[in-house]
């Protein structure tokens, strides 16, 4: 791999992971936002109608390519219990910033991150694609834990409006890099997302399976979509030392 002149990566169990209690804690917070704010009846009640109309909207996402977002969610959840509100409506806005601070003290870094990018920094261009669909707390999160000056593009889905494997997202990154993509790896857990989406996009792809081998949680929860086991013409890393003899 000389001729690679950019290297991409995934956030979430590629670069970072999450508590395995961030989802649960990042529901409490959701459901105490929309109680202060006299929307909440029965929170179990909309618990389970929140939690159906993600895997609606993630699998209409899943199928079209294009991103969706959080407040959809809460609004078709609350209108399932005879709401009428608007997906612009400000409380709802509360509830998923209340959502999403749930994550900013339950992710860390995957061990070896810090190392393998400032020993990358300088010899290629780096940047970072995600999906995710609330751009503000993929920020801050990124932020938080000063991957921020690594990156020359980052890339947020929710930004974008379409989400990986889609090639639109990729098309953006790369555009970004300002690189040919031949000449680009990308590295991420996701299967389906990040290596089948890099390769069909005419990326590298490098499959990292930090996150499988320790069977870690997925953020994403329930709505991983996983996918098919990649060939061995895919190079795989269980660990970020493991990049550079396929490097060099």
């Amino acid at each position: 791999m000389r001729h690679v002149a950019a290297i991409g990566f995934d956030l979430f169990n590629t670069l970072i992971e999450a508590n395995a209690g961030a989802l649960n804690e990042a529901m409490d917070r959701l459901i105490q936002s929309l109680q202060k704010n006299g929307l909440a009846g029965d929170p179990n009640a909309i618990t389970v109608s929140y939690e159906q109309a993600a895997v609606s909207h993630i699998e209409k996402a899943h199928q079209s390519g294009k991103e969706t977002h959080n407040r959809f969610w809460i609004c078709d959840a609350l209108n399932r219990h005879g709401g009428r509100l608007s997906p612009d409506d400000f409380r709802i806005a509360e509830a998923v910033d209340a959502y999403f601070s749930a994550f900013y003290p339950n992710c860390r870094l995957i061990p070896g991150v810090t190392e393998i990018l400032t020993d990358l920094k300088g010899q290629y261009h780096l940047g970072l694609l995600s999906n995710f669909t609330h751009p503000q707390a993929a920020m801050t999160i990124i932020d938080q834990l000063n991957l921020t000056p690594f990156f020359e593009t980052i890339v947020i889905s929710g930004d974008v409006g379409y989400r990986k494997p889609h090639p639109r997202i990729f098309d953006r990154f790369v555009d970004n890099l300002k690189t040919e993509r031949g000449k680009t790896l990308f590295i991420g857990d996701d299967l389906e997302a990040d290596v089948q989406g890099a390769e069909r996009s005419g990326l590298i792809p490098i499959w990292i399976t930090y996150a499988r081998d320790r069977k870690l949680p997925f953020t994403s929860g329930k709505f991983f979509s996983g996918g098919e086991l990649p060939g061995n013409h895919i190079p795989r890393i269980s660990a970020w030392h493991e990049l550079f003899p396929l490097l060099h």
